[in-house]
């Protein structure tokens, strides 16, 4: 693997005064001043305009979302909004909230601020479960038809297999690699028969606390930029964290709110780690596919060392015993 230089990648040309002309042409008086916002996969910027309050410039990466799928997302942050779920929407100009300049596409929204939800907090954790329960019911009232779908197999067995073609598992660990990959697969087959019949509905799709800001008010949530169809428990899982005790207090406080709104399927709770799972191998499989993107490399310095994959495998094996442990409960 080459490292790119730092021209070659389309993100290269978003220069401060290339962002300003955008946005200008979009009829957006901005007043010049411009910060760079944590963001990977787009870019994500502050922007300052003349007489309000600032706003958020996201513009998307070149050829990952069609046009289609970019507008799917926003009319179901609006179609949120409009039933008082407090989804950060993006921002209609002249009856667009997608606009295109200079070969990017890029929308604005309002800026929010918050902080990290307090989640070792039972209160907390079950108003998240309400605010999830009300979105998932407005979620099953629709479908989706240009975002993706969960796909086990994209997410594991693709991703597995675009590493190991691509060259990037250390020649010492492929094969302890090819072993735990093809275990934990195996076991993510069997969880998913385990949880036939689950209903797919539209999810927020990458539910972590970065992505919900809290407030005096209580919850906004941001970045329905992975929004897709699948189980309901991909919206809960990422919020659980510590030991198995733990785990299960925090889920049943989610579901007991969740259910105040919308009953849960308990079959959905036999893909909790199997979701984990997919989680960590599609993560790795993302960074290696991005580090073209100058970036991915300036950021993720520990990536792709050998120590990083031995350490990968090393986590892939704890999974391996936590999906062979019972299901949670609650």
């Amino acid at each position: 693997m080459t490292e790119s230089l730092p021209g070659d990648h389309p993100f290269a040309s978003l220069q401060p005064a290339l962002l300003l002309d955008m946005v200008e042409a979009a009829g957006v008086d901005a007043d010049g001043r411009l910060l760079a916002l944590n963001s990977y996969e787009n870019r994500v910027y502050q922007l300052g305009v003349e007489d309000r309050a600032p706003m958020i410039l996201k513009a998307y990466r070149p050829g990952r979302w069609s046009d289609a799928a970019i507008l799917e997302e926003h009319a179901f942050a609006v179609e949120l909004a409009g039933h008082e779920i407090p989804v950060v929407a993006p921002i209609d100009l002249n009856h667009q909230t997608l606009h295109q300049a200079a070969g990017f596409r890029f929308a604005l929204y309002p800026r929010r601020g918050g902080h990290a939800p307090e989640l070792d907090n039972a209160d907390t954790r079950e108003w998240l479960g309400r605010l999830l329960g009300r979105m998932h019911t407005v979620g099953e009232a629709g479908v989706f038809e240009h975002r993706p779908v969960l796909d086990a197999d994209v997410m594991g067995r693709q991703s597995r297999d675009w590493l190991l073609a691509a060259g990037w598992i250390p020649e010492g660990v492929e094969a302890s690699y090819r072993a735990v990959t093809d275990e934990l697969l195996a076991a993510i087959d069997e969880a998913r028969e385990n949880a036939a019949g689950c209903a797919f509905i539209r999810l927020h799709g990458d539910f972590h606390p970065g992505n919900i800001l809290w407030t005096d008010q209580g919850p906004h949530l941001v970045d329905l930029d992975d929004c897709r169809t699948g189980p309901a428990i991909q919206d809960l899982w990422m919020l659980l964290s510590g030991d198995r005790h733990e785990r299960t207090l925090q889920l049943s406080d989610l579901i007991a709110g969740y259910e105040q709104f919308r009953a849960f399927d308990p079959r959905e709770l036999h893909l909790l780690e199997a979701l984990r799972t997919l989680r960590i191998m599609h993560y790795a499989a993302w960074l290696a596919r991005r580090w073209d993107d100058p970036a991915f490399p300036a950021t993720f310095t520990w990536f792709g060392t050998e120590r990083y994959w031995d350490d990968h495998v090393l986590t892939l094996r704890e999974q391996v015993a936590a999906m062979q442990a019972p299901v949670l409960s609650v």
